[in-house]
């Protein structure tokens, strides 16, 4: 299959093969590649009706050397189980994912992007509760499986400012919930604050606290991020976050840059105070805001591209990523 790199749109691409290890008997299998991209399943799964199901999302990186290599896989495998945990469902042997990803990406090495392209190897494990159960109750059987794709820029054109919804009464996660973890109905509840978003001409949702409504959580797909006007780094503290990975390495990249990295509860009523504001996640690492809409009024920030400090964060972040950087906290797993 001819591929067009510089085209890469951000999308599922079924490519030569996908990983998947089942859970049976109290243990892992030692996994199968399959090229075949459908699966099949009891309409009595668990993951159908009761929802135990849960994701994770990581990048691979062609360098200019030629090497391949994953960031930070070792993170995603300690939240997957995390969340893994909270659901009840069997933990995953990080021996076993870190096999599953280098056989999955190696059986697909050929839809691996050039480093001169803006593309990357998008990485997918998947959880699946699989046991036929009427009866409310944790699966017996479970899939783990794990998808790659090449993929190119979330936003075509280049990273650009975007506006923020601010959802007055819609919740992503309620407190003690769900919110931490990454299961798949997390996005289900969030799918009609987007649509309502992007109803008033938004494109991202930025919910609030699910106690209060009067601080800042996380947007919709990604955690809230700002630069303050004496350029320190502010980050929401909530236990309804998901605890990015992303953000995890903008604050340790901040600190190595020498700026203050604050991690607090941010009140909505400082949101016209900050310099920058981005949402930042695996998708596109950083996205900078310049507006954020509510109920009360418009926040303009009258920016037109992404600000000074986001984008030396930004451009550290990447170049880390792709090899341009020293990778000086040993982020990077290279593929052999």
């Amino acid at each position: 299959m001819q591929i067009d790199w510089n085209n890469l749109g951000f999308s599922f691409m079924p490519v030569k093969s996908h990983i998947r290890f089942r859970y049976k008997d109290g243990a892992w299998d030692t996994g199968k590649l399959y090229n075949d991209f459908n699966i099949s399943l009891s309409v009595a799964a668990v993951c159908l009706h009761y929802g135990q199901a849960c994701f994770e999302g990581l990048k691979a990186f062609r360098h200019k050397d030629g090497t391949l290599k994953i960031f930070r896989p070792w993170e995603n495998i300690k939240r997957l189980n995390r969340t893994l945990d909270h659901i009840v469902a069997p933990e995953i042997p990080h021996e076993l994912f870190l096999d599953g990803l280098l056989r999955v990406i190696k059986d697909n090495i050929e839809y691996v992007p050039p480093y001169e392209s803006e593309g990357s190897f998008y990485i997918r494990p998947l959880v699946i509760g699989t046991s036929p159960q009427i009866g409310i109750a944790p699966s017996r059987e479970y899939e783990l499986i794990i998808l790659v794709m090449p993929v190119g820029p979330y936003y075509k054109g280049g990273i650009k400012p975007v506006t923020a919804y601010i959802m007055e009464d819609y919740d992503r996660a309620a407190p003690g919930g769900t919110g931490h973890v990454k299961v798949a109905g997390n996005y289900a509840a969030g799918l009609k604050a987007k649509s309502i978003a992007h109803g008033k001409g938004a494109e991202v949702d930025l919910f609030l606290d699910p106690t209060s409504h009067q601080y800042i959580d996380e947007f919709g797909t990604s955690n809230f991020i700002a630069i303050t006007k004496d350029g320190r780094y502010v980050t929401p503290e909530s236990k309804s976050i998901l605890p990015s990975i992303t953000n995890l390495s903008l604050m340790k990249i901040a600190e190595d840059l020498g700026m203050k990295v604050e991690k607090r509860k941010i009140h909505r009523d400082e949101l016209p105070e900050f310099a920058e504001v981005g949402a930042c996640g695996t998708a596109v690492v950083i996205t900078p805001v310049g507006k954020i809409m509510s109920e009360s009024g418009l926040i303009d920030y009258g920016v037109s591209e992404i600000g000074p400090c986001l984008k030396k964060l930004y451009e550290r972040m990447t170049g880390i990523q792709r090899g341009d950087c020293e990778d000086k906290h040993k982020w990077l797993l290279e593929v052999k």
